[in-house]
């Protein structure tokens, strides 16, 4: 395949590009022959090892290389390319490739279906490996699967043709672009997902009205202002995980959870949990479950009612749960009318991918990083980023850093990135004690206060809701609470994940949720048996909150923010959910 002679300095065309790369694949190939042949003709020279060099392993190794040359020959001759088999429909939806480049280039139509080739032989391997226990080879699959995805051609300028023609096109200008953006994040510690200065707090975020009415070291308790003449008897109070910051469940006003509820005619409370500083050092879960009692026990004070209805999102619904024990334990259970839990566990033993974040050396690196008593809330958006890193790390590498791109403003993202710091302490009994031994679910493993707890005594009635595609606390794991609890239980599956299966407000008409009233031993079976509903599920929601108690009281008087025994702090968001 001769060259043809070109000036110097103009660009290589295809025939260039496609000899060069016929070169270096002839070089590949040469290689290959030769080490399959001496592997083939002399066994001995290579040591066994276990899992790498048995029959099945060097099978799947000639394997890939007989799909190696075949491509190879599929690439070099003409309209061979177009002979091949349609591609699985997992690549035909990868966002990655979606550009028509990567389809109608022979080059970049090669380097793609090369990846592929590689990366399905990487992840068989580590399937096919023996003598690791699941859990060790569950690990070694998720840190196999980070490889794949940071390897993959779209990552790079070379081998990228969107940034190549971005790159000639702009003169290199995306570059320095990027790396402005690159360097921006590695000055912050963090990767930016969104445009910085599209949302503020108090100006298009956490906008619902009402006012801050208690204030501890530990959390401040907001009071929402009632949008309707009449409102429920029982108040709701919510308690969000303290890893973010509370406004995931009020967003811009068309997503606010809250601001709905409030609507609804629900006297509505929100938590916001104070982020970490040197002063938590001492802080473990017993504060946690003693805020939740002491906010529950202001509220019945404030308003003067018996119970209150509760809410507890991921980790605080885990607390939430423990809260309803130590209550039992007590005699106290009549406090907590309802609890609804939001993509919350209490099993840990099918707890997803966070399981391989929780190991001896993760747990030291994690108290190394924590000396003055709480971990940078960065550490734990790193983690989230990589249980997800081909959209929340390398879709932003290409996009932001090599294609120069602006960011686009997206709220959830805005409040993705809004961390918060979180007592180390507590955050390390939190990964021993739930995810790494599981003690949760252990009648009378664990004490608060004092007083062991079991979750088996909890009668309270409770809503269980879990997403389908949920990363952090997935459905399986979630619907284990239905075997747990003895008091009357309905569990909703909703579609999408762990945030948007959760925000996901009527008015926008998205994603759906699955309800089934009959008896069902497992997910499956219930999932097999549920009836499909289009759209949100915080309708359904609402009609079993009210079924617990439909008795209304007017909007007056204690019902309205700071005019009953609490008087306002503040103006609601507060300060805490603007602490650095």
């Amino acid at each position: 395949m001769p060259m043809t002679e070109k000036p110097a300095d103009s660009t290589p065309d295809l025939a260039d590009l496609q000899h060069w790369t016929w070169v270096m694949g002839r070089a590949q190939q040469m290689m290959m022959e030769h080490g399959l042949s001496a592997m083939s003709e002399t066994p001995s020279a290579f040591p066994t090892i276990p899992g790498f060099n048995d029959p099945a392993t060097i099978q799947r190794a000639q394997d890939f290389w007989a799909q190696n040359l075949t491509m190879w020959q599929n690439f070099l001759t003409p309209g061979a390319a177009n002979a091949t088999a349609p591609e699985p429909p997992a690549q035909a939806r990868d966002k990655r490739f979606k550009a028509p480049e990567w389809r109608e280039n022979p080059v970049f139509d090669w380097i793609r279906r090369s990846y592929y080739m590689i990366a399905d032989q990487m992840l068989q391997s580590v399937d096919a490996l023996e003598g690791l226990d699941a859990k060790q080879k569950e690990q070694l699959r998720f840190a196999t699967q980070g490889i794949v995805d940071a390897m993959s051609p779209s990552n790079f300028v070379l081998t990228n043709p969107q940034v190549l023609a971005k790159t000639i096109e702009t003169r290199g200008e995306n570059l320095l672009k990027g790396l402005q953006n690159m360097l921006a994040d590695m000055g912050r510690g963090q990767m930016t997902h969104t445009d910085g200065g599209a949302f503020e707090i108090g100006r298009n975020l956490a906008m619902t009205p009402g006012k801050v009415i208690h204030r501890t070291p530990l959390y401040e308790l907001i009071q929402y202002t009632p949008t309707t003449d009449t409102v429920l008897a029982t108040p709701l109070v919510i308690f969000p995980p303290w890893i973010n910051r509370f406004y995931i469940l009020d967003l811009t006003p068309e997503k606010s959870f809250i601001r709905w509820c409030v609507d609804q005619g629900i006297t509505v409370f929100m938590v916001s949990w104070k982020s970490a500083d040197a002063s938590h050092k001492d802080v473990i879960w017993d504060d946690y479950v003693a805020a939740q009692i002491d906010a529950v026990d202001v509220i019945r004070e404030t308003l003067n009612v018996p119970a209150v209805h509760t809410i507890g999102y991921c980790v605080a619904g885990t607390t939430l749960a423990a809260t309803l024990a130590l209550l039992a334990a007590r005699d106290e259970a009549e406090k907590v009318a309802s609890a609804t839990f939001f993509t919350a566990q209490v099993d840990f033993a099918q707890a997803g991918d966070l399981q391989h974040f929780v190991d001896d050396e993760q747990l030291k690196m994690i108290a190394a990083i924590s000396p003055d008593g709480f971990l940078d809330g960065r550490y734990m958006a790193m983690t989230f980023n990589l249980l997800r890193g081909r959209d929340l790390i390398w879709n932003y590498v290409t996009n932001n850093y090599l294609l120069g791109q602006d960011y686009a403003p997206f709220d959830l993202l805005h409040w993705n990135g809004d961390t918060t710091n979180l007592p180390s302490k507590w955050h390390l009994s939190y990964l021993t004690d739930l995810y790494r031994d599981n003690l949760l679910v252990q009648p009378g493993a664990l004490a608060v206060a004092g007083t062991p707890i079991d979750l088996t005594k909890v009668m309270t009635p409770a809503y269980v809701q879990a997403g389908r595609e949920d990363h952090i606390a997935p459905a399986e794991s979630v619907w284990k609470m239905m075997h747990i609890f003895q008091g009357p239980l309905r569990f909703v599956l909703a579609g999408s994940g762990h945030i948007a299966g959760v925000v996901n407000p009527p008015a926008q008409q998205k994603y759906q949720y699955w309800t089934n009233d009959a008896p069902a031993e497992t997910l499956d079976a219930f999932v097999a048996g549920a009836s499909e509903t289009k759209g949100s599920w915080w309708p359904d929601w609402g009609e079993w909150l009210r079924a617990r108690g439909d008795e209304t009281v007017p909007a007056k008087g204690a019902r309205q923010p700071g005019k009953g025994k609490r008087k306002a702090i503040e103006d609601a968001p507060g300060s805490y959910v603007r602490a650095r």
